[in-house]
């Protein structure tokens, strides 16, 4: 089974990182391994919306955003983890999934969606935020969805955490490190 996780977070060490390992932590103890990307490392252009991508379903942008398709489209469970920044997913999180836009174009424009594979496709995704209204998180969940969807993940687990906002605030919440580690076992024990 092959497993993808994107860390949205800018923060090393910060509560979504942490919260992160611990969900990679429950996949090694079911003895898979996974494959991480840590978005703010990489070096992804923003979606220039050029139209190039409607024709091909191909990106003609050249950078880190090659390897992470090719993951996407061999991954059986993938992991989305992001705080939550003004409402919305953090801009590491957000620039590589606007860069999807070949995949939405691939799947819904020329009819070709990535094959769910021997294993099918699932997903987990973790969202921390410092506020204690989960607005944040709705808006957040609802354009990771749109993310799931688009790359043919049809369907995921989310764990969201508020009002967790300082550096290591996540591990004085009771219960966050261990459903993390239990919801990555479980994703890869489906």
């Amino acid at each position: 089974m092959n497993v993808i996780v994107f860390c949205g977070s800018p923060r090393r060490n910060g509560n979504t990182e942490l919260l992160l390992k611990e969900a990679v932590k429950g996949i090694a103890d079911a003895g898979m391994s996974a494959q991480v990307f840590n978005l703010n490392l990489m070096k992804i252009k923003p979606c220039q919306d050029c139209g190039s991508c409607n024709e091909t379903g191909k990106c003609v942008f050249e950078d880190d955003m090659s390897l992470i398709y090719d993951a996407i489209r061999t991954a059986d469970r993938i992991i989305l983890a992001s705080p939550i920044f003004f409402f919305a997913l953090s801009a590491q999180t957000k620039v590589m999934i606007d860069r999807c836009q070949s995949i939405w174009c691939e799947k819904y424009l020329l009819k070709r969606p990535i094959e769910s594979g021997q294993f099918g496709r699932k997903g987990l995704l973790l969202l921390v935020g410092g506020m204690k209204k989960d607005i944040g998180i709705q808006c957040g969940e609802a354009c990771a969805k749109a993310f799931f969807r688009t790359i043919s993940v049809p369907e995921h687990k989310t764990l969201f955490y508020l009002g967790v906002d300082q550096k290591g605030d996540i591990m004085k919440h009771p219960t966050a490190l261990e459903d993390a580690y239990k919801a990555g076992k479980k994703l890869v024990a489906e």
